[in-house]
């Protein structure tokens, strides 16, 4: 930016030279405060890198917590559902494993049930257990441990997601700051 002299005195008594050497455009501050400690200009590639790996944990977060109260929300549909059509029966945990718990009980009718995806909530079963269970009159492939509500799931859940974004909450706010 070039500056004239306002009056007709000498240019080193005008201070219009000294102010507009000293005030940057826009575009000059922007890429200012983009240098580096040591004076050397961030490469643009550098920081669009970055930009999207922010942008991109944040994402895969809010991924992370949709699928953890999508799996509250199932819980809490299949409790619903085995509340309005409940049946109560005695039934023997045939095996346990991570995957699932399978258990073997009789409906009213006579009908001998072992639910394929195994029991809702079978935390503590034991093979050869008996306990009781609610399960669905109309689907008896949906079954539960008796006294057993969706709440069960927020404690895992919510730890879960708490553990998710005490990782990736820091990770986002370091890859946005050094952008």
């Amino acid at each position: 930016m070039d500056s004239v002299p306002r009056f007709r005195a000498r240019a080193a008594l005008d201070c219009s030279v000294v102010v507009d050497d000293a005030v940057l455009s826009d575009d000059r501050a922007e890429d200012r405060s983009a240098d580096r400690p040591d004076g050397r200009p961030r490469s643009g590639r550098r920081r669009a890198v970055r930009k999207l790996l922010g942008r991109s944990v944040l994402v895969l977060g809010g991924l992370v917590t949709l699928v953890g109260v999508l799996l509250v929300a199932a819980c809490w549909r299949d409790d619903n559902a085995i509340e309005s059509r409940r049946g109560r029966a005695a039934a023997e945990v045939v095996s346990v494993s991570f995957q699932r718990t399978v258990v073997r009980y009789a409906t009213p009718d006579g009908a001998v049930h072992s639910p394929a995806q195994g029991v809702l909530y079978p935390d503590g079963l034991e093979a050869g257990q008996v306990v009781w269970i609610e399960y669905d009159t109309d689907d008896t492939e949906l079954a539960r441990v008796e006294g057993r509500t969706f709440t069960l799931a927020l404690l895992p859940v919510g730890t879960f997601l708490l553990a998710v974004w005490a990782v990736l909450g820091p990770l986002a706010w370091w890859l946005r700051r050094r952008v």
